[in-house]
């Protein structure tokens, strides 16, 4: 969590607080322990609180929780859609949002039936209003010139190295597969 302090999300768990901060118009980052002191001490109070009352919770219950891995999977699965759905309606019951509960269910199953992970979505999710503001501060310096999103130095070498990190990895997957492929061939004659 040291990247937090810094208002950036490096875990899915860093991502939603600072969605929570960024909802309530608290800027993460150094300066929150200036700016809003009760809320940061009143926060690491109340996980101090929590991880004690955990203690006294979960020693006495350690059974009950190892039984609780005995459950099935497709029961588990269950119950967690029927609890997410039951909270869907009960905070706003609407066929919209009944939809989009459905939608992105289904792209997280199809995320992890294809082994993306979900961190950097949610990462995306959290700095992407942030961002398009940024962008729009850009092109209106720039009275909508485009052009001067590539024409800086630094913002080559940061653009260039972006699409390095998104082709460089495709380019060493198909690499792989293709030894792979000649290696089984290989081994076939």
């Amino acid at each position: 969590m040291p990247l937090l302090t810094l208002g950036l999300p490096t875990s899915a768990t860093a991502a939603i607080m600072l969605a929570g901060f960024q909802q309530y118009g608290l800027q993460p980052g150094p300066l929150l322990f200036a700016t809003n002191p009760q809320l940061v001490w009143g926060l690491i109070a109340s996980l101090l609180i929590a991880n004690f009352m955990l203690l006294v919770l979960n020693l006495p219950l350690v059974g009950l929780w190892v039984k609780l891995l005995t459950i099935p999977k497709p029961w588990l699965y269950g119950g967690i859609l029927m609890f997410a759905t039951l909270g869907t309606i009960g905070a706003n019951p609407s066929v919209f949002e009944l939809g989009m509960l459905l939608v992105f269910g289904l792209l997280a199953y199809v995320m992890r039936v294809f082994d993306y992970p979900i961190a950097p979505v949610i990462v995306g999710l959290i700095l992407g209003p942030l961002a398009e503001q940024q962008l729009r501060r850009a092109l209106s310096i720039s009275q909508g010139d485009v052009t001067v999103l590539f024409t800086s130095p630094i913002a080559a070498v940061l653009l260039f190295l972006a699409a390095l990190a998104l082709i460089l990895p495709l380019i060493l997957r198909a690499r792989g597969q293709g030894n792979a492929l000649s290696q089984l061939a290989a081994s076939e004659d």
